[in-house]
């Protein structure tokens, strides 16, 4: 182990350890944090985008001392990561949480035993601040300390989601809101009705980025974020998203629900700092307006 190094002002971690580090070649030292042998201030780090601040302490650990990352599925990558906080993309087909059929492949589960390293007796865990449809792609965020799973749930209203979606056909305008009030209380649909005491209202505001022949890009905003809220609006629009035949749709382009969970803004529990993080389209959706 390296003696600590003491962070003077706020740079990203990579480009910190290659100016702190110069006798050190650049591919060991991306080697260093892909194999978790970077520590800030004592938790490892994999990312070379990780915000580093004034004071932080980070720390080279010896061969030895290190322990390798639990085994991430195919597709789910970290995003972000540090004491407080976990982002990850999630790939399609995979759930958030544990199901009554499913237990043990989701990405909870993945996360916690990332956490224990494989140590099913370690203390360390994960919690579950939201969710994603296991159909759907990208960002999710999760806690490292109750108190920070807390602090997001209850500012969630502040946080800044946004989404993008390929439908068949595409709306009329070019970009507008989609309101209505949902019914959530049944266990395999949601759908928009007449306002009651059994319904939320629910808003999206949708922009159209490309279209083609028989398909639209559609970027949307949640103002509201009710479950299966953007499915059941753009199939109100006549225009539900590809592979989704629950909501209307006749077409499965991509072999995969057409929707992917694309930004995600949120205020730092112990920082308040605002942190973005973004996801582009994946390659399968993409490629469905390469011509375009």
């Amino acid at each position: 182990m390296t003696a600590p190094l003491t962070v003077n002002s706020a740079s990203p971690l990579l480009e910190f350890l290659f100016a702190s580090l110069p006798e050190v070649k650049r591919t060991k030292v991306r080697q260093w944090l892909k194999y978790g042998a970077i520590q800030v201030n004592g938790v490892a780090v994999t990312q070379g985008n990780h915000a580093l601040h004034i004071g932080d302490c980070v720390t080279v650990l010896s061969k030895g001392q290190t322990q390798p990352a639990s085994r991430l599925p195919a597709g789910m990558t970290i995003v972000f990561e540090d004491a407080t906080l976990i982002v990850i993309d999630k790939p399609e087909n995979l759930l958030s949480i544990a199901s009554e059929t499913e237990r043990d492949k989701t990405a909870h589960a993945y996360l916690s035993d990332y956490v224990k390293k494989g140590n099913k007796h370690s203390k360390e865990r994960v919690w579950i601040v939201h969710r994603l449809d296991r159909e759907t792609s990208g960002l999710m965020v999760f806690a490292k300390t109750e108190a920070a799973k807390q602090a997001l749930q209850n500012n969630w209203n502040t946080a800044k989601k946004q989404y993008l979606a390929v439908v068949e056909g595409g709306p009329i305008a070019e970009h507008g809101t989609i309101e209505s009030h949902l019914d959530e209380s049944g266990p395999y649909k949601v759908f928009s009705t007449t306002a009651s005491e059994r319904t939320r209202l629910a808003i999206t505001h949708y922009r159209v980025l490309k279209r083609t022949k028989t398909n639209a890009l559609i970027e949307l905003d949640l103002e509201t974020g009710r479950r299966n809220q953007i499915r059941v609006h753009l199939a109100d629009e006549r225009c539900p998203i590809i592979g989704d035949p629950k909501y209307g749709a006749v077409t499965n382009p991509a072999r995969r629900l057409g929707l992917h969970a694309s930004q995600l803004q949120i205020v730092h529990p112990t920082t308040n700092d605002r942190l973005t993080f973004s996801s582009p389209l994946p390659d399968v959706l993409a490629r469905l307006f390469q011509n375009s």
